[in-house]
């Protein structure tokens, strides 16, 4: 099982939706490598959904329900899907600020590449950001 950080914009979709809607296609990814990382998901993978704007923070989980498969909206089979479902909501938000101001997360996929849409998350970043919303 692996761990991924799903990026949205709140106003676009934001994770209140995604529990209202009980499941999406998780669309609108055309970078390259955050592609590559959408194919490397399987279901079962856990995912930081992270509302970028003005919240810059992670809001929820979510769990990976299928294998990636061409996106059915895009007309490109290189542009491809996957569909998640809510875990839950954080008990509060954790934002960018409070994640690179926790040393252990020094080297975060997120800080490196700030633009990408989808970053892998190892466990331990995983329960580091999950700690930090209980607190």
């Amino acid at each position: 099982m692996a761990n991924w950080l799903l990026k949205t914009e709140p106003s676009v979709y934001a994770f209140e939706e995604l529990v209202r809607d009980k499941k999406t296609a998780w669309d609108g990814v055309a970078n390259n490598l955050a592609l590559i990382h959408l194919r490397a998901m399987v279901p079962g993978d856990r995912a930081l959904v992270y509302h970028t704007d003005d919240e810059r923070a992670a809001i929820g989980t979510a769990q990976v329900t299928s294998k990636p498969y061409a996106d059915p909206n895009a007309g490109d089979p290189k542009l491809v899907v996957v569909d998640v479902k809510p875990v839950k909501k954080l008990p509060r938000p954790v934002t960018l600020a409070q994640m690179k101001a926790n040393p252990k997360l020094e080297g975060f996929e997120l800080f490196r590449n700030s633009r990408l849409s989808v970053v892998p998350v190892t466990d331990t970043q995983w329960d580091l950001i999950v700690a930090m919303s209980q607190t």
